[in-house]
């Protein structure tokens, strides 16, 4: 009893020193600071665009500063005045992904443009962003100093759009809960009862999904009903151009299902419709595809031609999600991608699901590895290659695509429900879109194989450390 009321006491100091942090650096508002990310392979530049005053910041008041250690970069934001470290995030972006594709390689410059939101603070700031080295150790790229109070640096316009936004989970403050917002690109005014109809079936599919069923309570969702002048969205790769209204575009980096939009500024005027932490973007098009990338945003397909074949946009919503909201890295390996290097040979990635095993006794997820476990754990991964190799060979976009995989697929299926290894959590080599060489926690997982499974306990424990850190 004594344990229990020291701990509550401690809480409550933490709180309440948390609360006195905002109190003092803060009001209620939220920054957005808009940037251009420039470079190619191996170099980069940042550049400000517009700082930005929107609603009420809908974040924590108690976690300021993030101690997740997720993402390839992080933002840190510190007081002129004290030095003191203030706001931190840590992020991934489009940007460092496109420097792994040949157009980089090639010495192609390209822009990206994107935000950072964070409490809108009382005074003078110092704005810096840091990334990974080689040795995942964060080393500041850029930096500069904002002045909350300067007329002519942060704009306070009324936003431009004003679309209809609906809570549709939850009823807490968004300041003790995950925010999620809900966007549609592709539909068309006459398309918005679909949108409310795929918000929540995709919504139900998430929270149908273990943790997040067990965790429903500390969400709140919303959608903004965002209309495009045109149904569906870009297919490059086969000549379609759609005026939709968050520009998301398959053929991302070549990759035809890769789907992602880079007009950054318009989906974040759209998103502030709603108080958000996480944005996930439903695409109204029959492509099977998607796309997440850590602390940014999840896009998923909506609507599947192939009947009997519709649970795999509930699996490609709550997969990409796993991405976007828990920072965690592809455990496939079979499939085809644009990237070169994503990671590199002789380091441990951040993902908290991905290891290179160059430690065979100190396994990052260790606490969750049974002393009798084999490390790296044996599975049948040749007869499952051999399998993958046979399913790479048929073309995705054939009209009978689906009924040459499902003997491949059910076969693969038997591979991976093998009893020996149900819950039992090893370095299972493939991982990382590598078939050698990077591991994975579980024999099967919603971050490995096409399937409504929930996350495995790794993922599991990534996805509640966020959970815990954007509800308290």
């Amino acid at each position: 009893m004594r344990s229990v009321l020291v701990l509550t006491v401690l809480l409550s100091m933490h709180l309440s020193a948390s609360s006195q942090t905002y109190q003092r650096f803060f009001t209620e508002k939220t920054m957005r600071v808009d940037y251009n990310h420039t470079g190619t392979k191996g170099q980069e530049t940042f550049s400000l665009d517009e700082v930005i005053e929107e609603d009420a910041w809908p974040g924590s008041k108690a976690n300021l500063v993030d101690t997740l250690n997720l993402g390839e970069y992080i933002v840190r934001v510190f007081d002129v005045r004290t030095n003191a470290m203030i706001f931190s995030r840590g992020f991934s972006s489009i940007f460092n992904e496109w420097q792994t594709t040949d157009e980089a390689a090639a010495g192609l410059y390209k822009t990206f443009s994107e935000s950072v939101r964070l409490p809108f603070p009382k005074a003078k700031i110092q704005f810096t962003i840091a990334r990974r080295d080689k040795r995942m150790e964060f080393h500041e790229v850029w930096s500069i100093t904002i002045d909350p109070n300067a007329p002519m640096q942060v704009k306070k316009e009324k936003n431009a759009f004003a679309f209809k936004a609906n809570r549709i989970t939850g009823s807490g403050n968004p300041a003790n809960k995950v925010d999620i917002v809900i966007i549609g690109d592709g539909y068309a005014k006459s398309d918005m009862e679909k949108f409310r109809k795929d918000a929540k079936r995709f919504n139900e599919s998430l929270f149908a999904t273990e943790p997040f069923k067990s965790r429903k309570s500390d969400f709140n969702v919303w959608t903004v009903e965002a209309e495009s002048q045109e149904s569906g969205i870009d297919i490059p790769d086969m000549g379609v151009w759609k005026d939709n209204i968050l520009g998301s575009c398959y053929s991302t980096f070549g990759s035809a299902r890769y789907v992602l939009t880079t007009e950054n500024k318009t989906l974040r005027d759209i998103a502030s419709l709603a108080p958000y932490d996480f944005i996930c973007i439903l695409i109204n098009d029959s492509r099977y595809g998607g796309g997440g990338i850590y602390n940014l945003y999840a896009t998923t397909y909506t609507n599947e031609q192939v009947k009997g074949q519709e649970w795999q946009m509930d699996y490609v919503y709550v997969h990409e999600f796993g991405h976007s909201f828990g920072g965690l890295g592809d455990e496939y390996y079979g499939s085809s991608i644009a990237y070169n290097d994503f990671y590199m040979p002789g380091v441990e990635p951040w993902e908290p699901n991905v290891t290179a095993l160059l430690d065979k006794k100190n396994v990052k997820w260790r606490r969750f590895v049974d002393p009798a476990t084999a490390i790296p754990t044996p599975w049948e991964k040749a007869k499952y290659d051999s399998l993958e190799a046979e399913r790479g060979k048929l073309d995705r976009l054939a009209a009978d695509y689906y009924e040459k995989r499902e003997p491949i697929f059910r076969a693969q299926k038997e591979i991976l429900s093998d009893a020996r290894f149900a819950g039992k959590v090893g370095a299972y080599e493939g991982s990382g879109y590598a078939a050698r060489g990077l591991y994975r926690p579980a024999l099967d997982c919603r971050m490995f194989s096409l399937s409504l499974n929930d996350f495995d306990p790794v993922c599991s424990e990534a996805i509640n450390r966020v959970i815990d850190f954007y509800s308290k």
